[in-house]
């Protein structure tokens, strides 16, 4: 028996979906990248694949891809101060967590996964902001090792002036 799509009934579908395993074939299936959700702490099992049929693709994935992608966005505009900066947020509430991120390829990484990480747990800003990096040599080649904390606070708008 020849496989089919379940999109559209096609003899010859020779990709299988993800989460319904049905065949499916490559016209039909819908597809995301490896580094879809890379900076989610635990990527749900349904998002893990690769390929997918459309009406799974539409009932499960896009719905997180767009949730994902809005997190991503107000976390590229989040307001973040460094430890440098005390004097500036000497009165502000901080949160009793602290978030970590260790291994990250640059700076700037380690900032947005940072950022990322208080955008989830519904905060609009980032204090006491502390990001190190360490040197590592493998022979002639050398490369860095960023690593980052954070505390993430609320701020009320009248407080952030955004320039």
């Amino acid at each position: 028996m020849e496989n089919s799509c379940c999109v559209c009934q096609k003899p010859k579908a020779t990709l299988v979906c993800g989460i319904c395993t049905q065949a499916v074939c490559k016209k039909c299936a819908e597809f995301t990248q490896e580094d879809s959700f890379s900076f989610l702490t635990k990527v749900p099992e349904d998002l893990t694949h690769g390929t997918y049929c459309g009406p799974c693709f539409d009932e499960k994935v896009a719905p997180e891809l767009a949730e994902y992608d809005d997190i991503m966005k107000r976390a590229k505009n989040i307001a973040v101060f460094f430890k440098d900066q005390a004097k500036e947020t000497r009165l502000v509430k901080r949160s009793n967590e602290v978030f970590h991120v260790k291994d990250c390829a640059d700076h700037d990484e380690t900032l947005l996964r940072l950022a990322f990480f208080a955008v989830q747990k519904d905060y609009n800003s980032l204090i006491d902001v502390d990001i190190t990096s360490e040197k590592i040599r493998s022979g002639t080649y050398q490369t860095q090792r960023w690593s980052g904390t954070g505390v993430p606070a609320n701020l009320s708008d009248r407080k952030i002036s955004r320039s």
